[in-house]
């Protein structure tokens, strides 16, 4: 695989990521509406550990995913820079969004 397939596959998958933590962070924001009015009930906690569970399997697809099977198809070096690739625009984009926490 060349580099420029590389990087763009690593930004796309850095960006689904990104697009899946505003989501689940617009929904966190709203969970007090959702589940607020109910004292001693087990519906939060469990969702709450239904939507870590769910977040890691995605996290895990995004940005592992295709390194892996890279890695046991024998492309080792790509799968190496996919996965630094897609770390690196992570690290941007965690940049930027605490830069424009800073200035907004």
């Amino acid at each position: 695989m060349n580099k420029n397939t590389l990087i763009k596959k690593s930004l796309i998958n850095a960006f689904g990521m990104v697009v899946y933590v505003i989501l689940v962070a617009i929904f966190m924001s709203k969970a007090e509406r959702i589940f607020g009015g109910h004292k001693d009930s087990v519906v939060a906690p469990i969702s709450m550990l239904l939507l870590f569970v769910t977040s890691a399997a995605i996290t895990a697809g995004l940005i592992i995913g295709k390194p892996i099977m890279l890695y046991l198809d024998n492309q080792k070096q790509d799968s190496i820079k996919l996965f630094g690739y897609t770390v690196g625009w992570l690290f941007i984009f965690t940049i930027i969004a605490l830069a424009s926490n800073l200035l907004f």
